[in-house]
């Protein structure tokens, strides 16, 4: 019997009367109820090992009871993180334990002590879990071009196992945060094969957030069977739907990681590609990031506003994110924004050079569902938009009437406080 298999049988039997058989609920719908933040055969932890000046929490754990399937998208940036590019060899078997985090150190821009920082990191967990050796994967956060203190996450990492909790997300949650205000945890389960799959996830990400990827790090948890390929291809496009399409302030980071294990004890058939299950099961994960990608947004360093981008009418999907992002992108959009000021030339400004196909004469905008744009002019509501976007959500949609496609960019204004936040990050 394959490794896989082995472990999901012992884990099923280990767990037969599991604290997850809640009701039934519709196989597709994204709008479930969340459900409590734990998933069986997952325990998670956070704890403080003195990487933080503050003495806040700077050491998390997710650890699978039972070998997971496992996938992960990471940076689009050619820097890479130590931990990046360990993770990145150690998920080519697909198969994992769990991820050791650290805040307040990206471990990054390190060499080769770099690497074998991350190394250590891993063998401390695996050593005293009793798991094998390149099983546990390993993500760092904070400061670039600083040596990574290994040695206080090896004093750190027995308090880090004694305190693992099936209960254990917030915690762990709380642990990753670096200029986050609030931690950021989801979670849904829906029936799927005849059992209940729970999804449920935590992230971090406040700056630094732009597409492909935004630069944040999330981790998610499942107890669905399914094969990883099924689950790398459900990741990528939930990732290309959510954390590809948040803007705060247009950089990438060298370690962002987006996690999702998948141990099995739920109990149902494996989820196959292609399937009403994969379907549902999508639906679940695209749902959670969703949550997750939102709240980053929310949390955008000095955001006073989250901004949804709602493009219709474009001749393609691809010319819609296009012209969504290079309105998102735009600071002085985001500056205008951030004052309340309905100054939809500069959107128009942001369309005339995103390189899309589309006439002027064709545009229609809204602010918060009040006209500001017709035919590519004005519309005469300007004192009716400076108070309808006087809000901290604001929808900006804009109709190009060129063809049938859409597409959805969400992110923040830009105030004073994000300058304040990033002259000093270091220091």
């Amino acid at each position: 019997m394959p490794l896989y298999e082995a472990a999901i049988f012992i884990g099923l039997i280990a767990r037969k009367n599991n604290f997850f058989e809640s009701q039934s609920m519709p196989p597709y719908s994204p709008s479930r109820k969340n459900s409590r933040l734990k998933v069986p055969g997952f325990r998670a932890a956070g704890v403080s090992c003195g990487i933080k000046k503050t003495g806040k929490k700077d050491l998390a754990l997710l650890l699978s009871d039972v070998p997971a399937i496992t996938a992960g998208v990471f940076t689009t940036n050619k820097v890479k993180a130590a931990p990046v590019m360990l993770d990145i060899r150690r998920l080519k078997k697909g198969i994992s334990r769990g991820v050791i985090i650290n805040s307040g150190n990206a471990n990054a821009c390190t060499g080769k002590d770099g690497y074998k920082d991350a190394e250590r990191m891993a063998s401390a967990v695996e050593n005293l879990t009793g798991s094998g050796k390149g099983s546990v994967l390993v993500c760092s956060t904070g400061v670039i071009g600083v040596r990574l203190p290994v040695e206080k996450v090896e004093r750190g990492v027995p308090s880090l196992v004694n305190n693992l909790s099936y209960d254990g997300f917030s915690d762990a949650s709380q642990a990753v945060m670096t200029t986050d205000a609030f931690s950021k945890t989801a979670a849904l389960s829906g029936r799927i094969n005849g059992k209940t799959v729970t999804v449920a996830g935590f992230a971090k990400g406040a700056g630094m957030i732009s597409p492909n990827m935004a630069t944040m790090l999330a981790f998610i948890a499942t107890d669905a069977r399914i094969g990883i390929g099924a689950l790398r291809r459900s990741l990528r496009t939930a990732v290309d739907l959510t954390f590809n399409s948040i803007i705060v302030d247009n950089d990438t980071s060298t370690n962002d990681t987006v996690l999702a294990f998948a141990n099995g004890l739920s109990g149902c058939r494996e989820i196959k590609t292609d399937s009403e299950a994969f379907k549902a099961f999508s639906a679940l994960l695209n749902g959670v990031c969703m949550k997750l990608a939102h709240m980053i947004v929310k949390d955008g360093e000095g955001a006073t506003r989250f901004i949804e981008i709602n493009i219709t009418g474009a001749v393609s999907t691809e010319q819609a994110r296009r012209a969504a992002r290079t309105i998102a992108e735009s600071f002085l959009v985001k500056t205008a924004f951030f004052g309340g000021d309905p100054n939809w030339g500069r959107i128009m400004a942001a369309l005339g050079r995103a390189g899309i196909r589309w006439k002027e004469g064709m545009t229609d905008i809204f602010f918060n569902g009040v006209q500001v744009v017709k035919d590519g002019c004005d519309a005469g509501n300007e004192s009716k938009a400076a108070k309808a976007i006087k809000t901290k959500d604001v929808l900006v949609e804009v109709g190009l009437r060129a063809g049938r496609c859409s597409a959805k960019v969400w992110t923040t204004d830009l105030s004073f406080d994000y300058v304040r936040i990033n002259s000093s990050y270091r220091t």
